[in-house]
């Protein structure tokens, strides 16, 4: 039986529909925008001369899309209605997301910078679940507002699937009546330095390499003397906001821990499971845009006085695609579901491996879809005039970041062996 969305969610999506076509289109369609989502894409958004960052007439139309969405309700869905938002499931997430990159390319939806007007807006949960009563008041509207931004400091130079090993230390000190922390270490792939104010710098002040206690999440303001962001990795998509990043006795005082000190690694995984499975959503929407426009373009094509859609080399791996893409979908609907029945914890517990499987195969499709896209098109599907060599080389990321799919595969093993206990 196939999985049914429940009516609320679909009237939703009709209305993010008439959203988009009423305030985001236009806006699009303005003062030559288009030049960041057509051919000229990958050009437009660089700023090839500054380090490879993103150009600010780029950003600030993002940041101009997020205020219009905020405005119409529509940019904190997922947030609790304490927050202004709408107390979004994980189900109407999922359902959105790949919903919106199924559209294709556009302001509405861009995953290279993971903007969206649904935003996935992970870190005020975070200080709400693990923040002091002080912290969630002056952060969570800070964050809102866009006066306080976050990197995220966990991987390093030579440390990278394996958290619990880092060179990042950290040492309890106290200035002038103070009591604080000295940070020295290293960072990289803290995305999104350029623009921001703050860094989550997890460092081990206890315990030993491999110990999951021990590590902190410490707040670091990135004024602080001694913090140092250094080159931006220049990656398989540009731009990049992707730089290294070090600490050379960096102080902070000792309220800018995030939740308990000896267990930062909790703030790490707490929104690892809602992500990786709106991350499959999108790599799903996504990965069926192609197979749709390849289907599309076969029927209209007609090499040697036939539709290329008669011959069953094009067919076949478009439906064997399109048969996963469905098989997919069920299984992250699904799985989305029952996230809506049970806490985070349980979560871990129970839905952990089903939530691995979503994203890799997600992740796959859709580099398996944009590749065969750009085959059945030919020429003009290896061009930039058509968006699937850019969803390939976006979505290719993600079979390493968010966990990389040998970590997720190694997951299902490990439930599927029994070398994770369950209940």
């Amino acid at each position: 039986m196939l999985f049914e969305i429940p009516k609320d969610i679909t009237d939703y999506l009709s209305e993010l529909d008439d959203f988009i076509e009423r305030e985001i289109k236009p806006l699009e369609r303005v003062d030559d925008n288009i030049r960041f989502f057509d051919h000229r894409r990958e050009w437009a958004r660089t700023d090839w001369d500054n380090d490879g960052l993103p150009r600010h007439d780029w950003e600030e139309l993002l940041s101009h899309m997020r205020r219009i969405a905020d405005a119409a309700g529509h940019y904190r869905f997922a947030l609790p209605s304490e927050y202004g938002g709408k107390d979004g499931s994980h189900l109407a997430m999922a359902c959105i997301r790949e919903h919106l990159a199924a559209k294709g390319l556009g302001l509405h939806n861009d995953l290279q910078n993971e903007s969206s007007i649904v935003g996935n807006l992970v870190q005020p949960l975070m200080v709400r679940d693990f923040g002091t009563e002080t912290q969630k008041a002056e952060y969570i509207p800070a964050m809102l507002e866009g006066r306080m931004r976050w990197t995220f400091g966990l991987t390093e130079e030579h440390h990278g699937s394996d958290a619990t090993w880092m060179d990042t230390r950290a040492v309890r000190e106290t200035r002038d009546g103070v009591d604080g922390w000295l940070i020295n270490g290293n960072k990289m792939w803290t995305t999104g330095s350029h623009v921001a104010t703050h860094c989550m710098v997890f460092a081990r002040h206890s315990g030993k390499d491999g110990d999951a206690r021990g590590i902190g999440c410490f707040l670091v303001p990135q004024d602080s003397p001694g913090f140092e962001v250094g080159e931006y990795l220049w990656t398989f998509n540009m731009p990049t906001d992707h730089p290294k990043v070090s600490l050379t006795n960096v102080w902070i005082p000792g309220d800018m821990v995030l939740g308990d000190a000896e267990m930062g690694l909790a703030c790490a995984q707490h929104f690892v499971h809602e992500n990786r499975i709106r991350q499959a959503a999108s790599s799903l929407g996504a990965a069926q845009y192609c197979i749709n426009e390849a289907v599309k373009y076969a029927r209209e094509r007609t090499p040697f006085g036939k539709p290329l859609a008669v011959n069953q080399a094009i067919q076949f791996p478009l439906v064997e695609l399109h048969t996963e893409a469905a098989m997919l979908r069920q299984l992250i609907y699904a799985t989305s579901a029952k996230m809506d029945t049970m806490p985070k914890p349980e979560i871990a517990k129970r839905l952990s491996d089903v939530i691995s499987m979503c994203n890799y195969r997600a992740n796959r499709l859709v580099c398996d879809a944009a590749d065969r896209a750009m085959q059945v098109h030919g020429g003009i599907g290896y061009s930039r005039h058509k968006p699937f060599e850019h969803i390939y080389r976006h979505h290719r990321r993600y079979r390493i970041t968010e966990g990389a799919e040998e970590i997720q595969m190694r997951k299902v093993a490990g439930h599927l062996f029994g070398f994770m206990g369950r209940d």
